[in-house]
């Protein structure tokens, strides 16, 4: 099946999809913040996380289900199926990587969904809430 759009259309459209700040970080940042857990947004480390808790040494990634491959949600794309299954494998072992390296280095790692924030952005804050509490 040919793309509707253009490719210079299509690139608009993809270069316009957010790689931070997105709408389920944002709920995310929100809910952690009215339970009084503090956080900084900004580090240094691999992978660069999505939140990071340094007394605590829990970093969390919010992962986006097309872009990490979901395995609930992800689709994969009907033209250049090639070159984005290279990418979305690519994504998935970068993940793991960071992931291994982080560990490494004495932080405690959390990847939630996308999906998983938006519908119930509760029980991620508890699960958050309870390895901050550990540490």
């Amino acid at each position: 099946m040919a793309d509707v759009m253009t490719p210079e259309q299509r690139s608009r459209c993809m270069s316009r999809i957010r790689g931070k700040d997105t709408k389920s970080e944002l709920i995310l940042r929100r809910a952690l913040w009215s339970q009084g857990l503090r956080y900084r947004l900004k580090s240094k480390l691999p992978g660069k996380p999505d939140i990071v808790f340094p007394g605590a040494r829990v970093v969390v990634f919010v992962d986006g289900c097309f872009w990490h491959g979901c395995p609930e949600h992800a689709t994969a794309p009907k033209t250049n199926r090639k070159f984005w299954s290279k990418k979305l494998k690519a994504n998935k072992d970068r993940d793991l990587r960071v992931t291994h390296e982080l560990e490494e280095m004495g932080w405690t790692v959390l990847r939630f969904w996308e999906h998983e924030v938006k519908q119930d952005v509760g029980a991620v804050v508890s699960i958050i809430q309870s390895h901050i509490n550990t540490q």
